[in-house]
C-alpha cells in the first residue's frame, strides 16, 4: 500500500482530513496540521471549496459528526507575579478534531455527484443519464435515484423515519440541485412527494393506524387496509 492507502483503514476522519483526501492530498503531510493557518491562496487546490461545503453540511445537520468544540487558553498573572492558565470552550466546532463517519461521508459525496477519487477507488459510474449535460437528462429520474442511493447507503438517515419520509427529507435538502424549487426558492411539495414514492422500497406499508371505529370486511380475499397508503407511498404515482 502507498501512504494514502493507510487512511482507508479509518472508520472516521476529521473534517480537515476528509477535505484533504477529497482533493487528493495526504493528511500525513505538513498541510494536514497547518492548512487552516495558511492563507487561502496557499492552500491545496479545491481545499477551500470542499472545506466550505463540508462545514455547511455539518452545520445544517446533513452530515452527522462527533462534535468537538474549540478551546482557547489564556495566560493570567496574579498580583504576586505567579502565572496560571485559563481554558475557555468556544461555541464553535474544532474542524481539526470533529470527526465524520466514513460511510456518511461517502453517501454525502454520492449525493453531490462525486463518485471518483480517494473514497471511490474501484467505482466507475457510466450512468451518463444522471449527468446534467446528457441530452435526455431527467431531473426527476436523477433525483429519485440519487435519493435512493443516499438513504440506502446511510442508515442514520432512516433513524425514526419510514423510507418514504427519509427520501422526502433528502430531496428537500437537495431540491435546488434537481430543479425541485419554485420561483421563491421553496421546495415543490408535490414533485418531492411523487419522487419519494418512486424511490420508496417499502411499498407494503407500515404499522396500521388505530381508529375508534372501522368497518371490517370479514372476507379475507377482499379485505384491504389503506390507512397507511399515502403515508408510506403505496398509492399510485401520477407519472
Amino acid at each position: 500500500m502507498d501512504s494514502l492507502d493507510y487512511w482507508r483503514l479509518c472508520d472516521e476522519l476529521t473534517v480537515v482530513q476528509a477535505t484533504l483526501l477529497i482533493v487528493g492530498e495526504n493528511p500525513s503531510d505538513a498541510c494536514g496540521e497547518y492548512v487552516l493557518d495558511w492563507e487561502y491562496h496557499n492552500r491545496p487546490e479545491g481545499f477551500n471549496a470542499v472545506f466550505s461545503a463540508l462545514q455547511v453540511a455539518v452545520n445544517k445537520k446533513i452530515l452527522s459528526v462527533t462534535p468537538v468544540k474549540l478551546t482557547r487558553t489564556y495566560n493570567n498573572m496574579t498580583p504576586d507575579g505567579e502565572t496560571w492558565q485559563q481554558t475557555e470552550q468556544l461555541d464553535e466546532l474544532d474542524w481539526m478534531k470533529t470527526t465524520i463517519p466514513i460511510n456518511d461521508l461517502k453517501s454525502w459525496l454520492l449525493s453531490r455527484g462525486v463518485k471518483s477519487g480517494f473514497f471511490f477507488p474501484n467505482i466507475g459510474d457510466d450512468r451518463d443519464y444522471l449527468d446534467q449535460n446528457h441530452e435526455n437528462f431527467s431531473p426527476k429520474l436523477a433525483g429519485s435515484i440519487r435519493a435512493w442511493e443516499a438513504v440506502t447507503e446511510n442508515s442514520e438517515l432512516l433513524r425514526n423515519k419510514t423510507p418514504k419520509q427519509a427520501l422526502e427529507k433528502w430531496l428537500r435538502q437537495n431540491a435546488n440541485e434537481f430543479g425541485l424549487t419554485d420561483e421563491d426558492g421553496l421546495p415543490i411539495n408535490q414533485a418531492i412527494s411523487d419522487m419519494s414514492k418512486i424511490a420508496n422500497w417499502n411499498t407494503k406499508g407500515g404499522v396500521p393506524k388505530t381508529h375508534e371505529s372501522k368497518v371490517v370486511n370479514l372476507n379475507p380475499h377482499t379485505q384491504q387496509d389503506t390507512d397507511n397508503k399515502e403515508e408510506d407511498g403505496t398509492d399510485d404515482c401520477p407519472f
